[in-house]
């Protein structure tokens, strides 16, 4: 499962014919390991940790090969579920380590806080866009980072169009707030923690089945997992790795950023504050907008590596080109076609601006959302399916390839 849309294949590890480029994965190792020691002598040792993170995140989600928008595409149009029931394992192992965390306000002695967001008009309507964007673009959140690290230089394209309608985003935001909302929900207070936890188990449960009935109802069998001739150490280092794997370390990387950050694993936020303080640069008066007023304001004048966000992004790309190194396939090229390009951009554009109005991305407001027990992220997975469908039927307008 993989978020690069054009071709699984160019990004998968081939590790039967090619080596580790050493170059590659010796400049990735010393940015990340000088990085960390950088921020933690000049911010805290725990933003020098949420580097390293980040770094541990980006290679897993490129060995895993662990996306969001091929595994839905492919369950669209093949009923292919692997990619979705993967997710849920992911799902359901964060909520069992959050939701008591969560409950008791502490986590090993630090103050910790879930992802709320408010489920009303703005909220879906920005979660579709996203759903939208994600099949156009080629990538979530997630994966336009870690595809772009590993080399994919399309993705470099989505994400210049994904800081872009972001930082829109963040204009827009106060309008968008004020149409109809019921306001955030946290099923951790009301339920109680665990009848929520037994409750979203049911239904990730419920989908895990049900993706099981269409793939063996569709194929009479289960999809076989990614197949490698390397083995033991040489394929933790290389990859492939196997779905779960992925599932179960990008679980437990979400709960020991709610230790380090005092809150889940965000992305897309970092984006805003990007494009912000670019416009900003060239004389626009960004400070005087309502998204950067009270707790933002802060975070607006201070350097990108004093922002936890920022700093976790910059280890996931960098985490991702190391393992591009370590697989031997890091071959940046540049033939992209003008129609493809296109649909980068705008899915790009698409991506930031549902983002922001969703109150997060298929990481901050679906992963995190959900682990948080937040009925926002249930609600999120819901429109930005529903974009997804929308999406992948308007790929070969773009002469995108959707799998069958």
């Amino acid at each position: 499962m993989t978020d690069l849309s054009i071709d699984a294949r160019l990004l998968a590890p081939d590790n039967d014919r090619h080596g580790a480029n050493l170059t590659v994965v010796a400049v990735a190792a010393a940015i990340l390991l000088a990085g960390a020691a950088a921020l933690s002598g000049t911010i805290s040792w725990q933003q020098g940790l949420l580097f390293l993170l980040g770094g541990a995140l980006g290679l897993t989600l490129y060995h895993a090969l662990f996306g969001f928008t091929s595994a839905w595409r492919v369950f669209i149009v093949a009923r292919r579920g692997a990619g979705l029931r993967a997710q849920m394992v992911m799902l359901a192992l964060a909520t069992a380590l959050f939701f008591p965390a969560l409950a008791q306000g502490t986590l090993f002695g630090v103050a910790v806080r879930g992802e709320l967001g408010a489920v009303g008009v703005g909220m879906l309507t920005g979660a579709f866009l996203f759903g939208l964007g994600m099949q156009l673009g080629g990538g979530c959140a997630s994966g336009t980072l870690y595809t772009a690290g590993g080399g994919n230089t399309r993705m470099l394209v989505t994400l210049a169009a994904f800081i872009a309608g972001s930082t829109l985003g963040a204009l827009h935001l106060p309008w968008w707030s004020a149409l109809p909302n019921i306001g955030a929900v946290s099923l951790i207070e009301r339920l109680g923690w665990l009848p929520a936890l037994v409750l979203c188990w049911a239904v990730m449960a419920a989908i895990y089945l049900i993706t099981l009935r269409a793939e063996i109802g569709r194929h009479g069998e289960l999809e076989p997992g990614a197949r490698t001739k390397l083995r033991g150490a040489r394929r933790f280092m290389q990859g492939p790795w196997p779905l779960l794997w992925g599932a179960i370390l990008l679980a437990i990387g979400n709960f020991a950023t709610l230790y380090l950050a005092g809150r889940p694993w965000g992305i897309t936020s970092a984006f805003a504050l990007w494009g912000s303080k670019i416009l900003m640069s060239l004389g626009v008066d960004v400070a005087s907008w309502p998204y950067w007023q009270g707790a933002r304001a802060t975070s607006l004048h201070q350097s990108v590596f004093a922002d936890i966000t920022s700093v976790m992004d910059f280890g996931i790309i960098l985490g991702a080109l190391l393992a591009a190194g370590l697989a031997g396939k890091f071959h940046p090229t540049w033939r992209i076609s003008a129609s493809s390009l296109l649909a980068a951009i705008i899915g790009g554009l698409l991506l930031g601006y549902g983002a922001r109005l969703a109150y997060g991305c298929n990481i901050g407001a679906y992963f995190s959302g959900i682990a948080s027990g937040s009925l926002h992220g249930w609600c999120w997975l819901v429109a930005a399916f529903v974009g997804n469908i929308l999406g992948t039927h308007l790929r070969p307008l773009f002469g995108l390839a959707v799998e069958r």
